[in-house]
């Protein structure tokens, strides 16, 4: 009778795997989110923040790597006493109070994390500022956030002169990252460090912080206007941090961390690194071609990646070595299906973890079963705990599709739509610093009963027969470039300031053989006045980052506009670049001319074809 009920039950559990044949996955999934649910509810009740988890690690493992950055080597020990240096600066200058906000413009460099740590052992937040970002999109950064200090690395002193009268005016303290400073209004800040003890600091300093109080303000485009400042909660730093734990890192990995550390991928592979008790090997900017030596000199056995550096990497010139590393799992967002195939063809079976997330978000998808091409999956198991629901949605309109009863609508299978999640307690929004009508922009109200609220993504997405989730698009005014979000306004308003331009529409378009969607501005000359491509070039130099300057320039006669003066982008968006369906005088950004030359037939089949690069 036993052997028959054995028999029986084998039998039950090879039927329900075959009908569900990843359910053992989506349990394990679920499970784990509910472990670390309960993880950080314990690290509420008890104030446990990850600075409290860095400062155990000190206690246990002083001499262990922590950061290994070009050819210094960096223990925990050496960063709690480099931490504390730089938090007495701080202290010392008496200008501070608890909870203020420090505004960091820094590039990847160990002084980063000493910064931030050395803030929250005195209870401040830090604001990471990015450095590509100037004059006017730099003041607005630094304003939104509320920051009474700015630090800022030496190489970008110019970039903080340029806005120091505004700063001054507003009894702003400036620091620079060098020994000495010329420039009235700016002091040094590394010389007065060098003189400061690197004795353990009062937890009294940092009494009043909370799992609810802010950790830090990472910015994020958003889908419409400047940069916003979204407030990461020391909870929800926790959260993010365990990414690193639920995709399988253990305690004697190193990771190598290539992204910046402004953005909350970067910075959450170091945060995260402190919840694993590893190592990171950090570089100042990704490079191709010193990627695997970097990964062979420290011994790195986890990556970092973005969709951008997958495909860099793929593009590099192969290597009799492309396999000789110790690398075994890839932590990222944004990779192709047909990048994943080649990355791992090329360099080895290294296991992907693909995640989805928005850095004011309050879900994250994660791709744990390993299917290629997917962002996560849509379990009945993961819903019951996370509720997101992909809902139809008109590109047009830019609005959900909502039926007679004004609810909104669950898109079918395979079917795009708008991804939400249900703000509540467990799956909190935390919005945008000082912002409250962008904040209230991001929510969706009463999407499937009267008085429900969702947070909207502005993300494309579907899901498939079998579950799984696919990226398919931005909605709104942002697009995605080199990694980067791109604001489309803010693009718009500083190609207006160029002289010879009267009004400009700015939208992504479509690239064959590139990730995202590279920049094309579509714009009308002022009377009189004709295109000075060498001007624009220049302004656009000076006012936008790399990443953010617009490949294609469209010279129009006027620019359509809808009843409530919103330009139209849909039409300008399917034609993208194509001179042969364009009658229009279209421009491309030649970083080798350093100008905007012609679009000839010659020029789109060499950007088509991937001959010229863009």
């Amino acid at each position: 009778m036993l052997l028959w009920t054995l028999c029986a039950a084998v039998l039950l559990l090879g039927l329900l795997f075959l009908r569900f044949p990843y359910l053992h996955l989506d349990l394990q999934h679920v499970l784990s989110k509910v472990r670390t649910g309960r993880q950080i509810r314990k690290h509420i009740q008890s104030n446990y923040t990850v600075l409290d988890r860095f400062l155990d690690a000190v206690r246990t493992h002083p001499h262990k790597p922590y950061l290994r950055f070009k050819d210094e080597t960096f223990t925990y020990r050496d960063a709690d006493a480099l931490s504390n240096q730089a938090a007495r600066v701080f202290v010392q200058s008496g200008r501070l109070k608890q909870g203020d906000t420090v505004a960091m413009f820094v590039g990847n460099e160990p002084m980063f994390l000493w910064l931030w740590l050395g803030l929250a052992k005195i209870g401040c937040p830090a604001a990471f500022l990015n450095h590509n970002v100037r004059s006017k999109s730099l003041l607005h950064c630094f304003s939104c956030c509320g920051a009474s200090t700015l630090v800022a690395a030496a190489e970008l002193q110019d970039a903080v002169e340029e806005i120091l009268p505004s700063l001054l005016e507003q009894q702003v303290t400036v620091y620079i990252l060098s020994d000495t400073s010329m420039t009235v209004g700016m002091e040094s800040f590394t010389d007065k460090m060098s003189l400061a003890s690197s004795e353990p600091l009062s937890k009294d300093l940092r009494s009043h912080v909370t799992l609810h109080s802010p950790a830090a303000y990472i910015y994020t485009s958003g889908t419409t206007g400047l940069p916003k400042a979204a407030v990461i909660t020391h909870t929800k730093l926790w959260f993010l941090s365990w990414l690193q734990c639920t995709s399988g890192v253990n305690s004697s990995d190193v990771i190598y961390v290539s992204l910046p550390l402004y953005h909350s991928t970067g910075f959450l592979g170091c945060t995260g690194a402190i919840e694993r008790g590893i190592t990171v090997a950090l570089r100042s900017k990704f490079s191709a071609s010193q990627f695997w030596d970097d990964c062979r000199k420290y011994n790195v056995t986890v990556v970092q990646y973005i969709g951008e550096i997958m495909r860099y990497l793929c593009n590099t010139p192969k290597r009799p070595n492309d396999r000789d590393h110790r690398v075994r799992l890839a932590l990222g967002n944004g990779i192709r299906a047909d990048v994943w195939r080649e990355f791992n063809s090329r360099f080895g079976k290294i296991q992907i973890r693909e995640f989805y997330g928005a850095t004011e978000g309050n879900i994250a998808l994660h791709n744990y079963t390993g299917k290629i091409g997917a962002v996560g999956r849509d379990s009945f198991l993961n819903r019951m705990i996370f509720p997101i629901c992909v809902i139809k949605y008109n590109v047009e309109t830019e609005e959900p599709v909502r039926d007679s009863s004004g609810f909104c609508i669950k898109a079918g299978k395979g079917e795009s739509g708008l991804l939400v999640s249900e703000i509540s307690m467990r799956t909190p929004f935390f919005g945008y610093a000082r912002d409250l009508q962008q904040t209230e922009k991001k929510k969706l109200h009463d999407v499937f009963k009267k008085g429900d609220v969702y947070f909207n993504t502005g993300d494309l997405l579907r899901v498939d027969e079998e579950g799984f989730i696919y990226f398919d698009d931005r909605v709104g005014d942002t697009f995605r470039w080199k990694g980067e979000n791109v604001a489309t306004t803010e693009v718009a308003d500083v190609m207006t300031v160029a002289d010879c331009i009267e009004e400009a529409n700015v939208y992504g378009i479509k690239v064959p053989g590139q990730e995202g969607r590279a920049g094309m501005a579509a714009v009308t000359l002022r009377d009189g006045q004709k295109f000075d491509s060498a001007d624009v070039f220049k302004h656009v130099e000076n006012f936008l980052p790399a990443y953010a300057r617009p490949r294609f320039i469209r010279i129009q006669s006027s620019i359509k506009v809808t009843g409530t003066f919103k330009h139209l982008k849909g039409k300008l968006v399917e034609e993208g670049f194509d001179p042969n369906l364009i009658t229009d005088p279209i421009y491309f950004l030649d970083e080798k001319e350093r100008n905007y030359i012609p679009l000839t037939l010659d020029v789109f089949n060499g950007v088509t074809s991937g001959k010229i690069k863009i």
